[in-house]
């Protein structure tokens, strides 16, 4: 008899959390190359390219923004099927551990 396959796809919640993990982690490697681009096109630093850092820094910041919201948003549900204690009081004399 065949085993029980496992599901072929993620499930929706997990799946999303996953990329918007995968989006910080390339945030960094984003900045340096937007940071990188002025330079590389040499010339004199003039105000466009100025101008182009600061609202890449801009950019930069209001991404990491709205990723930390929501990573934050995700990690204060709790996964579906998990069993945790509740929020009264134990009987375990030594408490809370």
């Amino acid at each position: 008899m065949r085993s029980p396959r496992e599901p072929l796809f993620l499930a929706r919640q997990s799946y999303r959390r996953r990329r918007i993990e995968d989006a910080a982690r390339l945030l960094p490697l984003l900045g340096v190359v937007l940071f990188l681009l002025p330079l590389m096109v040499g010339g004199a630093i003039g105000s466009v390219r100025v101008a182009f850092v600061f609202s890449s820094w801009f950019f930069l910041i209001l991404s990491a923004f709205v990723l930390a919201r929501h990573l934050g948003r995700d990690a204060g549900q709790r996964p579906t099927g998990s069993q945790s204690a509740p929020d009264g009081p134990s009987d375990d004399p030594a408490g809370p551990r």
